[in-house]
């Protein structure tokens, strides 16, 4: 899309949200104008910054999933993955949580007990408190059940210093599992699709298989979390970021028959739909296979593949070899072709 943001007598849309181009734009013209400041420049999901004895990292990260609750989770447990993942994506060791809520009234408290429960348990496995919190209520309409803001804090892995900025030609691109399972996991409730057999989200805590990673290889340039988006959008800004280009080959994308098959079906890509608890590392050359031993070592990270490699390219494209031989450009989309994923 050519131009800049209409600003003047423009209105948000819903692909303002989604994870692509727009959403980048809406990001980098209007917030990270208004807002200048180095934290912010990294272009990160998590700012890194220093206090007295040491380094911090700081996320935070808003939910609005549709619907609440989904094969392998809901709204509950994906504030705390998502959040915890920003802050590990960023180099850090999440140590505590504050989260927001937006009820609508009206909205059934057992479906609220089920929910916050959800949290509860989430934080509990991955050994991060929620420690702070507030609500607000909407009147009847003005909302759709429950919005959730979470905040997380850490502090950052001994050694360890991940940004977009650091990947140069030659580092390899890791991803730790499948891909895609959460956004048509989503889009199978949402809409009543059966497909055979049930697609689950896979919305997990990876600060875990984050630190393993680290202590494997702590000179891991760069670590991302494909969610709105996808695989596509996080080439896209590590490739525009860095200024490099990317090379991945199809055949070696990790992605589930079933998901794959729905794709398929729907008219989607599964480069582009979302994931909650998988991560992609570029990482030297000389380290991948240690990297890609580690991640295959730990529970979150076992069907772990090498994808590619990042390559000098000022243009900044992302290209791929496709399973019958020929290169296509992988390009972000403009939006998000599912929204509210997340």
């Amino acid at each position: 899309m050519a131009g800049r943001l209409d600003l003047k007598g423009g209105r948000v849309e819903l692909a303002h949200g989604g994870g692509g181009r727009a959403m980048e734009r809406l990001i980098d013209e209007l917030f990270r104008a208004a807002f200048a400041n180095d934290w912010l420049a990294g272009g990160d999901d998590a700012a890194r910054f220093e206090v007295p004895g040491g380094s911090m990292v700081m996320a935070t990260d808003s939910h609005v999933v549709s619907p609440l609750f989904f094969p392998g989770g809901d709204i509950g447990s994906l504030a705390v993955h998502g959040t915890l993942n920003d802050v590990a994506m960023g180099g850090g060791q999440p140590r505590y949580l504050a989260a927001g809520f937006v009820l609508e009234e009206g909205f059934p408290l057992a479906e609220l007990q089920r929910i916050v429960a959800s949290m509860a348990d989430a934080s509990r496995e991955a050994g991060v408190p929620v420690v702070a919190g507030d609500t607000k209520v909407v009147e009847a309409g003005q909302g759709d059940g429950v919005y959730i803001t979470t905040t997380g804090v850490g502090t950052v892995l001994p050694g360890v210093a991940v940004g977009p900025e650091r990947v140069r030609p030659g580092d390899r691109i890791l991803v730790s599992g499948p891909l895609g399972d959460h956004g048509v996991a989503i889009l199978s409730q949402r809409e009543d699709i059966g497909f055979g057999t049930e697609l689950r989200s896979d919305t997990a805590a990876l600060h875990g298989l984050v630190a393993a990673m680290a202590e494997a290889v702590p000179d891991t340039h760069c670590l991302r979390d494909p969610t709105r988006g996808g695989l596509a959008a996080v080439l896209n800004e590590v490739a525009h970021a860095s200024g490099t280009g990317m090379r991945i080959r199809e055949a070696d994308l990790p992605v589930r028959e079933a998901v794959r098959a729905a794709c398929e079906f729907l008219g989607l890509d599964p480069l582009n739909s979302a994931n909650e608890g998988r991560l992609v590392a570029f990482c030297p050359p000389g380290s991948s296979d240690e990297l890609l031993a580690a991640m295959r070592a730990h529970p979150l990270g076992w069907e772990a593949a090498d994808i590619g490699e990042a390559v000098a390219d000022e243009r900044g494209f992302v290209q791929m070899e496709t399973a019958f031989g020929g290169n296509r450009l992988v390009d972000w989309l403009y939006g998000e072709q599912l929204p509210r994923i997340c």
